[in-house]
């Protein structure tokens, strides 16, 4: 079907391809809430078991027939891609939910919701089913890929929930495990127990010795219910394994977001960077890093030390925006296919000029792997007449890169650049050169 059909709800189509990617997209303005998208694996109406829900935390199933891909910024919008390998869905399988959740907000608030079904391999749009009748649900189902007489097939559904991702994943069979809700726990399922066997029966003759009875293997531990909730760092709980969240392959997305304090003290809205910029405000995201053959280095705006993704350093920053266009902050992708190449990488941002501190800035902090769950943090309240902040510092433990929130502020000394200080802060032992942008 061509790109400009859309479907109405309850209606069905073909899906004609092996491969498909599943696109959620959604309008991103100010006060919109934060948008994930979701897929169940179903048998009979249900799943088998908690594996068969892929989501943020959960990022990919067992049988690879389904792997959560992530977001994206797209034009003036986001998408959120599920990917799914019919040739992998095991044949038990019948139908698969395509669902969407709201975080901090109804979808109501959500402008311009759809989703479509794309050929993986060609591109070509197969489905695609617009939104636009919510109001108070915080979860939808918008649509299912069913399996008809061998054939798989797209139905557009426009189910909503009111009790967002956890209600609509407990309506399917999923136990779900939120500590900061006051529900009773689910009971766990019980372990089964191997019967005893018999005793012996008392003879008079003298027999020969049993043979041992086999070894009985202990139980398997009951699976854990999933989490829904998201990573956020604090100062109680710093750090956190990206293998942990399922980020291990595929770019880690840095993203720092700001809004100015002072000026509109009590207004809850997160503001577009174009407001955030308050005059000639310029904040750089940067990174050093060190790689595990001992070369170091650091990406930056700064002499347009931007960095790559495919060879040394595996890191790149984003065109550097001083205008205030856009309303996504600073971005920077770390390539985790090379994450073994990697032995530290410490981010960081700078005030390059328009503020003689981070006082009244509100900075959010987002990392954000291909294939796993979000991890985010607040900066604290800046105190001091900082000019640098750490942000995170990302290591190599064996293979697996930690996460540890710094939000750190440093106060340079007379004449000493930001950059400087920032190495002599974590030993990184870098010669500095002034630079411009």
């Amino acid at each position: 079907m061509g790109a400009s059909m859309t479907m109405q709800k309850g209606t069905n189509v073909p899906v004609p391809a092996g491969t498909v990617r599943v696109e959620l997209g959604w309008r991103a303005a100010a006060g919109t809430p934060d948008v994930d998208g979701s897929a169940l694996l179903l048998v009979s109406g249900k799943v088998r078991d908690d594996a068969d829900f892929v989501f943020y935390n959960q990022p990919a199933h067992a049988s690879g027939a389904v792997r959560h891909e992530g977001k994206r910024p797209v034009g003036d919008g986001v998408t959120d891609t599920l990917l799914v390998d019919f040739g992998r869905v095991e044949p038990a399988i019948d139908r698969i939910i395509v669902a969407a959740s709201a975080d901090g907000g109804t979808f109501g608030r959500v402008s311009g919701l759809y989703v479509r079904v794309v050929d993986a391999a060609g591109g070509a749009e197969l489905a695609r089913f617009d939104s636009t009748d919510a109001t108070i649900e915080t979860a939808f189902i918008l649509g299912e890929l069913y399996r008809r007489q061998g054939a798989w097939k797209f139905r557009a559904v426009g189910q909503g929930y009111g009790s967002g991702l956890e209600g609509l994943a407990t309506d399917f069979g999923i136990s779900v495990d939120e500590p900061q809700q006051a529900a009773a726990p689910a009971p766990a399922k019980p372990t089964p127990v191997p019967p005893t066997p018999p005793a012996p029966t008392p003879t008079l003759h003298v027999a020969p010795p049993a043979p041992p009875a086999p070894p009985v293997s202990p139980a398997p531990a009951p699976p854990q219910p999933v989490r829904l909730s998201k990573v956020t760092l604090t100062k109680e709980a710093p750090s956190v394994s990206l293998a942990k969240q399922g980020g291990t392959s595929g770019a880690l997305r840095v993203n720092l977001n700001w809004e100015v304090r002072k000026q509109f003290k009590g207004w809850g809205a997160k503001l577009g960077r174009a407001v955030a910029m308050h005059g000639d405000l310029d904040l750089d995201l940067c990174a050093l890093y060190e790689l595990t053959d001992g070369r170091k280095g650091v990406v930056q705006a700064l002499g347009n030390a931007f960095g790559s993704l495919a060879q040394p350093p595996f890191i790149h920053l984003d065109g550097d925006d001083r205008t205030g266009a856009l309303s996504t902050g600073e971005n920077m992708t770390v390539n985790l296919d090379r994450k073994d190449l990697l032995r530290r990488v410490l981010i960081f941002v700078t005030i390059y000029e328009g503020a003689r501190s981070f006082a009244d800035l509100h900075a959010t902090v987002t990392l954000q792997p291909q294939n796993g769950a979000a991890i985010d943090f607040s900066l604290d309240e800046c105190t001091v007449p900082s000019t640098v902040c750490a942000l995170a510092l990302i290591t190599n433990n064996g293979g697996d890169l930690t996460v540890q929130r710094e939000a750190r502020y440093l106060v340079p000394d007379r004449g000493v650049s930001p950059q400087r200080t920032i190495d002599a802060a974590y030993g990184w032992g870098m010669n500095w050169t002034p630079g411009r942008k």
